[in-house]
């Protein structure tokens, strides 16, 4: 039993963390392919930005979230998701939108968003610095431990407070997308110009509405990841280096431009990655007697070290590229 509570601490919980923010991040990422037609790689760097801007307003206000028991962080959360919207509605308008209006090719809006990661990463280093912060500024993390209900367990199922958090604003975040995106006539028209922009021009629709629209959803969705993942973990400038190609590869895999195949494919990654991390010996130990005496184990069974987690996601991007170009839920091609 030992061994099957470690399994859910370091498979089950890891990758169920690990999927929530590879799903928020990767859903941004979708919309906008699905709206602008272009991979947007500065869309890591928001969410680091959302984070910085969570940490600055939790070390400006540090006793705003003690009156009612919740980390300050998250109190400032909202407002950190207006400031990065705003961002990205700012570049947009800045960068992206002349581009669109002299006609230019995909594959230049995307080195153009290289341009944009380059210039948000050193903004981020400078105002932030080189090392890692705890956005837990006036209070401590909480651990639960829960212990399961049989005789003999002496590891208990370990859940942080951010995972607690992070597990029911996911949960939310995707049921009110798919409310937006099914019930109002906003996320109608951001459906018929994901399938169709000519025509949705031409029936009326306001194209440069659903573009900020747009920004603005994927850049909050990347201050709730940015900054629920900086709480569970820590803050560090170059977190979008670690974030960047598993939520391309979530997208990809759930299908460039469907919403939904993006929350699948966040999850698919994050349990990609705790599976492959995992010390598949541990849970032989039980049936190591059963064995043939010749039959003898190492010690680490893991199919990558930790350090080499991030090859991954690259693995699953270039199998899925290569199996299904269009993804679990049959996307856009690339």
């Amino acid at each position: 039993m030992n061994e099957l509570v470690f399994f859910i601490n370091n498979v089950v919980v890891a990758g169920s963390v690990s999927g929530s923010i590879y799903a928020i991040g990767a859903v941004g990422v979708t919309l906008i392919f699905s709206i602008m037609r272009f991979a947007h790689f500065a869309h890591a760097d928001l969410m680091t930005f959302g984070a910085l801007m969570a940490l600055l307003l939790s070390t400006a206000f540090p006793a705003a979230g003690a009156s009612i028991g919740i980390p300050t962080a998250l109190i400032m959360l909202p407002l950190a998701m207006v400031l990065t919207a705003a961002l990205a509605v700012g570049i947009d308008k800045v960068f992206y939108k002349p581009l669109r209006a002299h006609g230019v090719k995909p594959i230049v809006m995307v080195i153009g968003s290289l341009g944009v990661t380059l210039i948000l990463q050193g903004l981020i280093r400078l105002f932030a610095g080189t090392s890692g912060q705890s956005l837990y500024v006036d209070d401590r993390k909480e651990i639960f431990r829960l212990a399961l209900p049989f005789d003999g367990v002496r590891v208990p199922v370990v859940i942080t407070e951010p995972q607690l958090y992070l597990f029911v604003i996911t949960l939310v975040a995707v049921i009110a997308l798919h409310l937006f995106l099914n019930r109002s006539r906003l996320g109608k028209a951001m459906r018929a110009m994901s399938d169709n922009p000519e025509l949705a021009q031409a029936s009326g629709i306001n194209t440069n509405l659903i573009v900020a629209v747009t920004w603005v959803i994927a850049g909050g969705l990347a201050a709730i990841a940015g900054t629920l993942l900086s709480l569970d973990v820590t803050f560090k400038p170059d977190l979008s280096f670690f974030l960047l190609l598993p939520i391309f590869a979530a997208a990809i895999v759930g299908g460039v431009g469907h919403p939904y195949g993006a929350i699948a494919g966040g999850f698919v990654v994050g349990f990609a990655e705790s599976l492959a991390v995992f010390n598949w010996n541990i849970l032989l130990r039980p049936f190591r007697d059963s064995f043939p005496a010749w039959l003898e184990l190492p010690t680490d069974l893991a199919f990558v070290s930790t350090e080499y987690k991030i090859v991954v996601p690259f693995f699953i991007l270039v199998a899925i590229l290569i199996w299904r170009p269009t993804g679990l839920f049959k996307g856009k091609v690339i």
